[in-house]
């Protein structure tokens, strides 16, 4: 059952196009485009998600440390982006983040909290900076919360799915840590086929 919720979760997100990333802030409010950017965007589902996952592999000050990291580092990313700093990069940085960040779920590599908060924090700046450069007529202030919302949230599905995993598993410890790490080596190979695509 696991491997066909998976599979389904794959071609679901696979199939995510990134023409639908956002909402016109004109027609939905800024704060609505904002909350769509994230989550219509299958590069950034599958990072933010598994950001969540990786803090709850990692445990106690990661738990908040390292999607707070990557929250605020997205922030400034935007920020960077509407005063127009350029990245290099920003979309292969992105889809980069996604196959790194699904091989650091599948590894259940573990480290300081503060050395992840730096590395999703590197990863967070690109993000952030796409939705900068993305934010069309919106409103930055309401446009930004919204984005902020959604990987919020995002970050807190994946800790919600590593802590199901784990109540379900509770029995065979090993089998909740094998299904994540599935997940992240899922993650990673979608993030593969988004490079070469």
């Amino acid at each position: 059952m696991l491997r066909a919720i998976a599979l389904g979760a794959a071609i679901l997100l696979a199939g995510t196009s990134t023409s639908f990333a956002h909402l016109n802030p004109v027609a939905h409010g800024s704060f609505a485009a904002g909350l769509s950017h994230p989550l219509f965007g299958a590069d950034h589902i599958l990072a933010m998600i598994a950001v969540g996952i990786w803090a709850f592999q990692i445990g106690g000050r990661a738990l908040v440390g390292v999607p707070a990291a990557f929250v605020g580092c997205m922030a400034l990313g935007f920020v960077l982006a509407l005063s127009g700093v350029a990245l290099p990069f920003v979309e292969p940085a992105i889809l980069a983040s996604v196959v790194a960040l699904g091989l650091l779920v599948a590894a259940a590599v573990r480290l300081p909290a503060g050395v992840c908060a730096a590395v999703v924090g590197l990863f967070a700046l690109f993000h952030g900076h796409a939705h900068g450069g993305e934010i069309g007529a919106a409103t930055a202030l309401t446009y930004g919360a919204g984005f902020v919302a959604a990987t919020a949230l995002l970050h807190v599905a994946g800790l919600g799915a590593g802590l199901g995993l784990q109540k379900l598993f509770a029995e065979r410890g090993t089998l909740a840590l094998a299904v994540t790490r599935g997940v992240g080596g899922l993650t990673a190979a979608i993030g593969v086929g988004m490079l070469m695509a």
